[in-house]
């Protein structure tokens, strides 16, 4: 590109490149790409800090993630945002570190940045899976106040959260709130729901789960398939299991390494071994074709 006449990389060319190391974790190649971009005089706007922010944050780089915040800060023209914000506060949320991330929310509300809906799922979120419910049900209170109302996200978030610490009742009442509030549970909901069911040996409720989604206009896809095909997976129901799979093609969702190896598994644990053979090999020759199969020993 650079030796093409009249077509030189620009800020938006230097974004893209900076996007793909960070989603790649070649942490090391962005210092080269900030040294030509800065050759070149082109400065990086909001964008591409906020960019390497939630980069450095999602891989734990808490140190080169606050000098990119300080360079902000220091700029004129690519002040921190509510996307920083949210960045930040997700970095230290969700590897337990609550008063780092409760310090900095409070920096940024001193900066003049105010929360989104995004900033509050993600505070539900961190302290959920801190196991501080009380603090989790203080961030609703204060939403509510605020006149912010819970998305699907925030009732998604907690009900996994709930669910899998093991408070069924607890989920189930969230769940039925979620409805009555109008508000349309989708494919994660139900996941959420699936899981927490079928570790708690509640098949029974799974079953119900499975009569909601198919008398709903929900679109269903591979990870709910999975989670299904998991739980009569785990309780040996084998049968159950290939008619989900066979479901799975009526509804053109295509199976991946999570649902072979669940399926292995589950034949494996059965003593199953031919079937689990068949598996392993039709997942080999999925890779190249689009096929969906059931293992030829179930056939016969």
């Amino acid at each position: 590109m650079k030796s093409v006449y009249d077509c030189k990389p620009d800020v938006l060319t230097y974004s893209s490149l900076i996007s793909c190391c960070i989603k790649h974790h070649r942490f090391d190649l962005i210092s080269q790409i900030l040294a030509e971009m800065s050759y070149l005089g082109i400065k990086c706007n909001a964008v591409i800090y906020n960019t390497m922010i939630d980069g450095y944050g999602k891989a734990e780089l808490f140190e080169p993630m606050e000098k990119l915040l300080s360079e902000m800060i220091e700029s004129v023209t690519c002040l921190p945002d509510v996307f920083t914000l949210n960045s930040f506060i997700w970095a230290y949320g969700n590897c337990g570190k609550i008063e780092r991330m409760e310090r900095w929310y409070e920096e940024f509300q001193l900066m003049g940045i105010r929360p989104d809906e995004r900033t509050f799922n993600i505070l539900i979120r961190s302290y959920g899976k801190a196991a501080m419910y009380e603090k989790m049900e203080s961030v609703l209170n204060f939403m509510k106040k605020r006149f912010i109302s819970p998305t699907v996200v925030t009732f998604n978030t907690i009900i996994e959260i709930f669910g899998r610490a093991g408070n069924i009742e607890k989920m189930d009442a969230l769940f039925l709130k979620m409805k009555h509030e109008g508000m349309k549970p989708n494919t994660v909901t139900y996941c959420s729901l699936v899981n927490a069911y079928s570790k708690a040996g509640k098949l029974s409720r799974v079953k119900s789960i499975l009569r909601q989604v198919e008398n709903s206009d929900v679109v269903l896809d591979t990870p709910f398939f999975n989670c299904i095909i998991s739980a009569y997976g785990r309780v040996g129901d084998v049968d159950k299991m290939n008619k989900l799979f066979l479901l799975m093609k009526e509804k053109n969702c295509e199976p991946d390494n999570v649902t072979f190896a669940t399926m292995i598994q589950a034949y494996n644990a059965q003593g199953m071994i031919e079937a689990a053979q068949d598996v392993e090999s039709e997942m080999s020759a999925a890779k190249d074709s689009s096929r969906i199969f059931l293992p030829a020993s179930l056939l016969i």
